[in-house]
């Protein structure tokens, strides 16, 4: 008769942990308690199964503390079948915009120093975007940098003025833009 205790490889369970699945669980409800908090027209551009997107709205009208509670967790019930690594993906691009918008912005704000602090800087951008006009960007530049020369003697506590700093960066971002659809 063998006596053999140990077990064997078919009695191994080799999934996740309940511990994991657990965490897993709780990701999920707190998905679902960001997406309840969403604009209807954000929710709209989410890869959401219809009976999500309608447990959502009800969520949004819900104005009862514990209904509202059930109602979430209704929504993190089904977020168990939506694509949740898409939705964490496009709300990580709303909350942070995305890489390539970041860096394009920056590139838009070392061409606008660039336009403040040399001559030769609105020659090269008129040269790349010859459809620029140039007589409002010489106006924003002046105006620029008479700002900066006017922040340059302000007393400490004073708010400086940043209106045709900010004007010369809309203006190079719809220059930029402008391009980009052609």
């Amino acid at each position: 008769m063998n006596t053999d205790t140990t077990e064997t490889s078919d009695d191994e369970y080799d999934g996740p942990s309940k511990s994991q699945v657990k965490r897993e669980m709780h990701a999920l409800l707190d998905l679902g308690k960001q997406l309840v908090e969403l604009p209807n027209e954000k929710l709209k551009q989410l890869p959401l199964s219809e009976n999500l997107y309608e447990a959502i709205r009800l969520a949004q009208r819900t104005t009862s503390r514990e209904g509202l509670r059930r109602q979430v967790h209704y929504v993190g019930k089904l977020m168990r079948h939506a694509d949740a690594d898409a939705i964490r993906s496009q709300m990580d691009i709303w909350l942070n915009g995305s890489r390539e918008e970041t860096q394009a912005l920056h590139r838009l704000e070392i061409q606008r120093d660039r336009l403040l602090a040399d001559d030769e800087a609105l020659t090269k951008l008129l040269a790349e975007y010859p459809n620029a006009d140039s007589q409002h960007l010489r106006t924003l530049i002046r105006a620029g940098r008479k700002e900066i020369q006017h922040n340059l003697g302000l007393q400490p506590g004073q708010d400086p003025q940043r209106k045709h700093f900010r004007a010369l960066f809309q203006a190079l971002k719809a220059l930029n833009d402008s391009t980009e659809h052609e």
